[in-house]
């Protein structure tokens, strides 16, 4: 059974979640603020977190940086604001996904499932390694090496790297990368795709002219360019 942890203050709200995910397999354990819900990610670890934003003492943007600093664990945030700056600070802090609310429960059933599935897909992918000259992806353990040396990415940061490697050579729209990656036409969330090529770019050292793995394609969006090692 699939396990999800939600940290809400609204304890009648995640109850009736918790009753409702039931119905797909999905048991969701809930915490009403930042200390006990951090607590049960430590003891416990799920497959997923849902994090709602505005919360009493520590909010989610901060709990979300927190829960970076150690884990990939997918995130989803949920949110009564809807402000496109709210929504492009969680993804930059390391979020995967993003619903506002009020939401539907099912649509919130469907993005946990396809993000999971997501995770789960590259897992399985062929013997599972990505290699380019200067970086190797494991899509088993979903970890990255550049010039043989560790480097941490979030999952969303991950997932769109793998994304662009296994496109390699093939110029991708913003659109089109949200899409893939979501599941959904996300336009609002161009930006996004910027700040996330950002991060990447400076934690595999990427940032010289000429890069050397994610080129800029003026007005479209982005190419691979690493050399695929045969």
């Amino acid at each position: 059974m699939t396990r999800v942890l939600l940290i809400d203050d609204d304890e009648r709200h995640s109850q009736l979640l918790r009753e409702y995910f039931k119905r797909y397999g999905i048991e969701l354990d809930c915490a009403p603020e930042a200390d006990s819900g951090l607590a049960q990610l430590a003891g416990q670890p799920p497959d997923l977190l849902l994090l709602d934003v505005m919360l009493p003492g520590k909010d989610g943007f901060e709990i979300c940086r927190e829960v970076r600093k150690t884990s990939n664990i997918p995130i989803i945030m949920l949110t009564a604001r809807g402000d496109v700056i709210d929504r492009v600070s969680g993804l930059e802090l390391g979020a995967d996904d993003y619903i506002g609310k009020p939401f539907e429960p099912r649509e919130l059933v469907a993005r946990i499932q396809s993000l999971l599935r997501r995770v789960e897909n590259q897992a399985d992918d062929g013997d599972g390694m990505l290699r380019f000259e200067g970086l190797e992806i494991d899509t088993n353990s979903r970890t990255i090496k550049v010039d043989g040396e560790s480097v941490e990415l979030t999952s969303m940061e991950y997932e769109l790297l793998t994304l662009l490697a296994n496109n390699c050579g093939s110029k991708m729209s913003r659109d089109e990368i949200l899409s893939d990656l979501r599941g959904i036409d996300a336009a609002i969330m161009t930006r996004a795709v910027d700040i996330m090529i950002s991060r990447i770019r400076n934690k595999i050292g990427d940032t010289a002219k000429p890069s050397r793995f994610i080129q800029t394609v003026w007005g479209r969006g982005y190419v691979f360019v690493g050399r695929p090692v045969q």
